[in-house]
């Protein structure tokens, strides 16, 4: 077969399949375009997800007569000085969309620069330009790009149902939106307004509109530099979590991105204060030389390549990491939201209520005239401990697991084994910096029976166990000897569950040094053991002692699975509940 020159068409509609596989990369490279125009308010107006139509309209800078011209031809552009693609300043900077998305739709382009206070128009059929016409048009530009691939019917088997290329339209919008807080953004699918983002001064106020207001409140801010790369935005405390991983957004220099990088961090950060299949939400924006990083690494330029991918790793986990142990003692203001809204009001409270029955509630009469003397000195006592510190003073025990506290802005509900637990895997953790975790051998040793393979990989690592306080040794065929637990978990612990959960963890992360890469997961899943489990009853001493310790522990707001350890419900928001406000 003969060697021969593709057609400039054909060549197009190649470029389309790269660059514009569905309309939402239509519509992230038309939307560049506005902002690199320098606008400050975009509308997007799509039907059918943007199969049958796309309007972007923006009061950009606007094109001249002959960069009207230009712009449909590819590899035009207005974003390079010079032949360097190391110094990019752009989001847009190939000029390739405008002509692959015209090679493969009908495309009517208006524009007004300002400059020559004249308005221009030309249309675009699979590639073939029209004449350049005057129009009246505002300054700025609109596109306008109707039946999407019809030149191409192949691809519009390929495209998904109108309701997916909405969703996936809608998720660029919100992205560049987060990037771009100082412009207006409006979004309309088949004549209904869907997103209304009106500009604003601060990151925060655009990502609490976009995530919601729960994450504006939940949200701890991320400040970093290093090396010349500035990292900044926000992110969730360790109680506000989501199930997948799709609530976290990186951008760099302005444009949002799909990296492994950010999502490898994460987890490196928040693996002391979430559990697995609990995944934070942030939005984290990278600012560097452009020369320190690659954008033209992909045609869609949804991946970037660093210079110092080490650098930018070790800048973002130290600092969410140090967020998160500043912001430790906070909790989601979701975990009391959720509370309040648990409460059922009673209709029939005041109604039903007798005088007689009244009377049993006034101060000071039944419950102090029938309380023992024992009760009295106790309730003496409880009074005396102070409330300002902030989780209050023990008031009551409930389903043996629960702590009522009093604080001087309200109330506070305690889950005692999760604060202990966060105590127990503290504490651990500054013994292993010290000396290593302090041993307490056991009179007679626990024999736990295993099986053949999982005896063997336990012994296999019980020199790094005892590092850890866990002394093993092996006893016969399918079974190992514990002679010493970690002195922290005092007899509290039960051991046969202990060593089945080690086993568990060495099995799921593999042998090869299991403890120094999950060393702290190892030392959740003993802590867990070793804490006050829920059924005990614990007495006022005991609690306040509890609640000291929890004010006094780094990360103490949530356990070692990222589940709050308490939840606070101000007086305000109890004077709602009896309808007081």
């Amino acid at each position: 077969m003969r060697i021969r020159y593709l057609s400039e068409n054909l060549i197009n509609q190649i470029a389309a399949g790269e660059v514009v596989e569905r309309p939402a990369a239509a519509i992230k490279e038309l939307v560049e375009n506005s902002i690199d125009a320098g606008s400050s308010a975009i509308d997007i107006d799509i039907q059918d997800g943007g199969k049958r139509r796309i309007v972007i309209s923006d009061n950009g800078s606007g094109m001249s007569k002959l960069e009207l011209i230009a712009s449909l031809d590819r590899h035009a552009t207005s974003k390079l000085l010079d032949d360097d693609l190391l110094n990019i300043e752009h989001l847009g900077f190939r000029g390739e969309a405008l002509a692959s998305i015209a090679a493969v739709s009908r495309v009517k382009i208006q524009t007004h620069n300002g400059a020559d206070n004249e308005s221009w128009e030309i249309n675009c059929a699979a590639g073939k330009k029209s004449e350049v016409i005057p129009c009246a048009h505002p300054k700025g530009t609109r596109i306008e790009v109707r039946d999407l691939f019809y030149a191409t019917p192949a691809r519009l088997k390929f495209q998904k149902t109108e309701r997916a290329e909405y969703m996936a339209v809608k998720d660029i919008i919100t992205r560049l939106a987060m990037a771009y807080p100082n412009i207006s953004f409006k979004l309309s699918h088949n004549g209904a307004q869907k997103l209304k983002l009106p500009a604003v001064l601060d990151g925060q106020s655009r990502l609490a509109a976009i995530l919601g207001a729960e994450f504006g409140k939940s949200s701890m801010q991320i400040k970093a530099e290093r090396g010349g790369a500035i990292l900044s935005g926000y992110a969730g405390l360790p109680t506000y979590h989501r199930g997948t991983a799709q609530y976290q957004y990186l951008f760099v220099n302005g444009r949002a991105v799909k990296d492994k990088l950010l999502h490898g961090c994460v987890r490196a950060a928040y693996a002391d204060v979430l559990h697995r299949g609990c995944h934070p939400v942030l939005a984290l924006f990278i600012t560097l030389p452009a020369s320190d990083v690659d954008v033209n690494v992909h045609p869609a330029k949804t991946e970037v390549r660093f210079a110092d991918p080490q650098s930018i790793r070790g800048m973002i986990i130290s600092a969410l990491k140090l967020a998160i142990h500043e912001g430790g003692f906070q909790i989601s203001s979701s975990a009391a939201n959720d509370t309040l809204k648990s409460f059922a009001q009673p209709s029939y409270a005041n109604n039903h209520m007798s005088e007689n029955t009244h009377a049993l509630y006034a101060p000071q009469s039944f419950l102090s005239a029938n309380m023992p003397p024992a009760a009295k000195i106790e309730e003496q006592e409880h009074k005396a401990v102070e409330t300002n510190y902030p989780l209050g003073a023990a008031q009551a025990h409930i389903h043996e697991n629960y702590i009522i506290s009093q604080s001087k802005n309200g109330l506070i509900i305690i889950d005692q084994h999760a604060a202990h637990e966060r105590i127990t895997y503290e504490k651990f953790k500054a013994q292993l910096e010290e000396a290593g975790i302090e041993k307490q051998g056991l009179l007679t040793p626990d024999i736990v029976e295993l099986e053949d393979t999982h005896a063997q990989i336990l012994l296999e690592h019980a020199s790094s166990l005892s590092k850890l306080g866990l002394e093993v040794e092996a006893f016969g065929t399918g079974a190992v000897a514990v002679q010493s637990i970690p002195a922290l978990l005092g007899g509290r612990v039960d051991t046969r569950r202990l060593v089945y959960d080690l086993v568990d963890e060495l099995l799921e992360h593999g042998s090869s040094n299991i403890l120094e890469n999950k060393l702290n997961e190892i030392l959740s899943s003993m802590a867990c053991h070793g804490s006050v489990r829920s059924g005990r009853k614990l007495n006022t001493h005991e609690m306040n002692s509890l609640l000291r310790q929890m004010e006094e522990t780094p990360l103490s707001g949530q356990c070692n699975h990222g589940r709050p350890t308490y939840v606070e419900l101000s007086l305000k928001d109890i004077e709602k509940l009896f309808g007081r406000r």
